[in-house]
């Protein structure tokens, strides 16, 4: 099976643009006084979680993400672990609820407004699921359009599976703090290179757990893409070893 990294067709002749971002998050944790790090910054994503039924004291936290102490994050992040999708990925940065602001300009079939988020027009969406394409499951975004016909575009909820291949890391690697357990991790090795036997067989799209601005679709969501004749993303081949 090949693998295929997603990215934005800059050649395409499309303007679409979203000035918008989810309604919650999670906020990041105080640096640490032994080490000086920080919470590692995750770009998971669930537009379909609603936090909304959390007391409004609780939500106005998590409308920040500013650092706050280990302490009260690990609270924060048990309070939506029951809301949150069976192993959602609840670290700093995490967000939570529909895209809210306006749109402007031409979207084409697949959006993506940067590397680690996936939008597709409601009638791609339902096309690539009637042909059986795993992992997509979107919500619709509370976004408003300057346009008489806006599009109908759906946010993708993507679960965060697979690893990098140890031989694209850095072996210079910092032992993690002694204090805080933290490390400085890997920065995203170009080209990355997967390890097979970590990628998931059950799903045709999804997040590089190891890397969660990274997406990533199976060869047959590429090629169902390709003979739908859907536009707006591009697909990269990896190598998984």
């Amino acid at each position: 099976m090949k693998f295929y990294r997603l990215r934005e067709d800059r050649a395409a002749r499309y303007t679409g643009d979203l000035h918008a971002a989810h309604r919650w998050v999670l906020p990041g944790i105080q640096p640490c006084e032994a080490c000086g790090l920080g919470a590692t910054i995750s770009a998971a994503q669930y537009p379909c979680v609603d936090l909304s039924g959390l007391p409004e004291e609780e939500q106005k936290k998590l409308f920040d993400p500013w650092p706050v102490s280990a302490e009260e994050f690990t609270r924060l992040r048990e309070r939506v672990r029951p809301l949150a999708p069976p192993g959602a990925v609840l670290e700093s940065g995490t967000v939570f609820g529909p895209l809210t602001g306006t749109g402007s300009g031409h979207f084409g079939q697949l959006f993506m407004q940067n590397s680690w988020s996936l939008c597709m027009r409601r009638e791609a969406l339902e096309r690539l699921q009637a042909l059986g394409l795993r992992g997509l499951h979107g919500g619709p975004l509370n976004v408003r359009f300057r346009v008489k016909r806006p599009p109908e575009l759906m946010d993708l909820q993507l679960e965060s599976r697979g690893q990098l291949h140890p031989d694209c890391l850095s072996k210079n690697h910092e032992p993690p703090c002694a204090t805080c357990g933290r490390d400085r991790g890997h920065s995203l090795p170009e080209p990355p290179i997967l390890a097979a036997a970590s990628l998931p067989t059950d799903l045709d799209v999804f997040r590089l757990a190891d890397a969660s601005t990274v997406i990533l679709a199976s060869e047959r969501m590429a090629e169902a893409v390709t003979r739908l004749e859907l536009d707006g993303v591009l697909f990269r081949e990896l190598e998984a070893r």
